[in-house]
C-alpha cells in the first residue's frame, strides 16, 4: 500500500573518505585500476514530530569513468568527484524547508546539473553527487520510521510523484506496489581485460588464498553468469573470448555472459564487425548462445545519435555510460537500445523511473522487449554493496555484476570491530575467510535476505571515526 510520505528537514550532511586498495589491478576501458578512495556520506534528517535520525551511504570513486578525458589524472578525477559531492552538499543544506525524501532530490536535481555544467562536468559526473546523498536521506528516513528500504519503496515512503518531467504520467505507485525483492540473487562475475583465464596466463601470483583467474573464480564460487571486457581491438578481442569460452565451455550446465564494450567503438559498424566475427568463428558459437546483451559498446559522444536499429547486432544493446540525463534512456529507446544500466552511483531514483518507463513501454507492445541489467562500480562490502543489491532485488533483476569482491581483499584493511558488526548483522551476505570478512557467493549465488531490514539495507555502521573527512573539490 502507498502511506502519506513524510516531509523530512535535512539537518546535517558529513562526507568522509578512506583509502580502497585493490588485490589485483582491474583493467576497464582507458584505465588500469590499482587504488582508489571510497566515499562516506553522513545525513541527518528531522521529521514533523520532532524526532531525527542518521542516514549513511558509501560509493567509490573511480576514476575514468564518469569522466574519460585522458588529460585528466586518476587524482583530477578524484577531485571532480568531491567537488560533485560538496556541490550537493551545499545545494540540499541551501533550503531549510521540509521535503519528501525524493523532493529533496528533485527540488535541486536541475540546478545542481546546470552549477555542474558551468564547472565543465558532465551530467554522469554531476549525478554522483546527489545519488549518495538521496540512498543517506532515505536510509535516515527508513530509520526514523522503523521500515525496511524494501517496505519502504514498495509503499512509496520517498513519495516519488511527477515533480520532475520525466516522472509524469507513469504509474509509479503501480510499479511499487509490484514489486517482490527476493531472497538470494545471482552474481555475475566480471572478466577484466588483464584477468588472468587460467593459471598458464598469470605473470606473479597474489597468493594470498584467493582466486585469482577464471578458472579459480569458478571452481570457488560457481558462478554461471560472466560479463566479458572487449576491447576494440576485434582480432585480439576474437582471440582473447576464445580463450575464455575454452573454460566457460566445460560447464555441463548452461552458462550466461554480457559483453561490455566500455564506448570502446566510434560506431554500430565496429561493433557489427564484432559480432559478424563471433558468429563466424566456430568455437564461439556457445559464447554466442549464451550471450544475453551488449553494454555501452558505442563512445557515450556519438551514442545517442547512433542509429542501431539498421545494423545487424545479433543481440540487445544497452546505455550505461550515456545514462547521463534522467532522460538519456528515453533518447537511447530511440535509437534502438532494448535496456539500461541500474547503478546507485547515477542515483536510486533513476533506476526506479527506468524500471517504470519498462514496464510502461513493454505493456505498451505486450512484450518484454526493453529491460534493465545491474552493472556494479566495484562497490565494496559495507554500505556500498548491500545498497546496491538491495536496489537490484527490488527491482527484481535476477542477476547483478559483482567485482569489487574480487579485485579487493573484502574488508581487510577496516577495522575488526567493523568487520565484526557486519559479519554479525549479514551472516548470510558475508563471511570470514583467509583473515577477513567478505562477500560470500555459494553456486553462484548471494543470499541477501538479511537486508531486509529497518535503515537502507544495513543492520551495521561503518567506523567514521576511522575516516579522513572528504576534502573539498577544486571547484568549490
Amino acid at each position: 500500500m502507498t502511506i502519506d510520505a513524510p516531509r523530512l528537514n535535512i539537518e546535517a550532511i558529513e562526507l568522509y573518505e578512506r583509502p580502497v586498495r585493490l588485490r589485483l589491478p582491474f583493467r576497464f576501458g582507458v584505465v588500469t585500476l590499482t587504488e582508489c578512495p571510497q566515499a562516506f556520506a553522513r545525513v541527518r534528517v528531522r521529521g514533523a514530530d520532532g524526532h531525527a535520525a542518521w542516514g549513511a551511504a558509501a560509493e567509490l570513486m573511480a576514476p575514468k569513468w564518469f569522466d574519460k578525458n585522458l588529460q585528466l589524472s586518476n587524482e583530477d578525477n578524484f577531485q571532480q568527484l568531491r567537488t560533485v559531492l560538496w556541490m550537493a552538499r551545499d545545494a540540499y543544506l541551501s533550503d531549510s524547508r521540509p521535503a519528501t525524501a525524493f523532493g529533496h532530490f528533485a527540488r535541486h536535481q536541475q540546478a545542481h546539473e546546470d552549477a555542474c555544467a558551468a564547472h565543465g562536468f558532465n551530467a554522469l559526473l554531476a549525478s554522483y553527487g546527489p545519488a549518495l546523498l538521496d540512498r543517506a536521506v532515505l536510509d535516515a528516513a527508513c530509520r526514523l520510521h522503523d521500515i525496511s528500504f524494501y517496505a519502504a519503496m514498495q509503499a512509496n515512503l520517498a513519495g516519488m510523484d511527477g515533480a520532475l518531467p520525466s516522472f509524469a504520467g507513469l504509474d509509479m505507485p503501480g510499479l511499487l506496489r509490484s514489486l517482490r525483492p527476493a531472497a538470494s540473487i545471482e552474481a555475475r562475475h566480471t572478466v577484466g581485460l588483464l584477468d588472468a583465464i587460467t593459471a598458464a596466463d598469470l605473470v606473479q601470483r597474489v597468493d594470498d588464498g584467493l582466486p585469482e583467474t577464471l578458472e579459480e573464480v569458478i571452481a570457488a564460487y560457481g558462478h554461471r553468469w560472466f560479463k566479458l571486457k572487449v576491447s576494440g581491438r576485434r582480432q585480439q578481442d576474437i582471440e582473447r573470448l576464445g580463450h575464455i569460452a575454452s573454460v566457460l565451455d566445460r560447464r555441463s550446465d548452461p552458462y550466461f555472459v554480457s559483453l561490455d564494450g566500455n564506448e570502446q567503438y566510434a560506431t554500430a559498424r565496429e561493433v557489427a564487425e564484432l559480432t559478424t566475427a563471433i558468429r563466424a568463428t566456430p568455437k564461439l558459437a556457445r559464447l554466442w548462445s549464451s550471450i544475453a546483451f551488449i553494454e555501452q559498446p558505442i563512445s557515450r559522444l556519438h551514442a545517442l545519435e547512433t542509429d542501431l536499429r539498421g545494423v545487424d547486432l545479433g543481440k540487445p544493446v544497452i546505455i550505461d555510460e550515456s545514462d547521463g540525463v534522467l532522460d538519456a534512456f528515453a533518447q537511447a529507446r530511440a535509437c534502438g537500445y532494448a535496456g539500461v544500466s541500474s547503478k546507485t552511483c547515477k542515483g536510486i531514483y533513476r533506476s526506479m523511473l527506468n524500471a517504470a518507463r519498462c514496464a510502461a513501454w513493454n505493456r505498451e507492445q505486450s512484450g518484454t522487449r526493453y529491460f534493465m541489467s545491474a552493472e556494479d562500480l566495484t562497490t565494496q562490502a559495507g554500505l556500498s554493496v548491500q545498497q546496491d543489491l538491495a536496489l537490484v532485488n527490488l527491482l527484481g533483476i535476477t542477476h547483478v555484476e559483482r567485482n569489487g569482491h574480487h579485485y579487493v581483499n573484502g574488508m581487510a584493511a577496516q577495522p575488526q570491530a567493523e568487520q565484526e558488526a557486519f559479519l554479525q548483522a549479514h551472516p548470510d551476505l558475508y563471511e570470514r575467510s583467509h583473515g577477513a570478512v567478505r562477500l560470500a557467493i555459494r553456486a553462484g549465488r548471494i543470499r541477501c535476505a538479511s537486508l531486509d531490514r529497518a535503515g537502507y539495507a544495513s543492520g551495521a555502521d561503518p567506523d567514521f571515526s576511522a575516516m579522513q573527512a572528504l576534502g573539498p573539490g577544486a571547484a568549490t
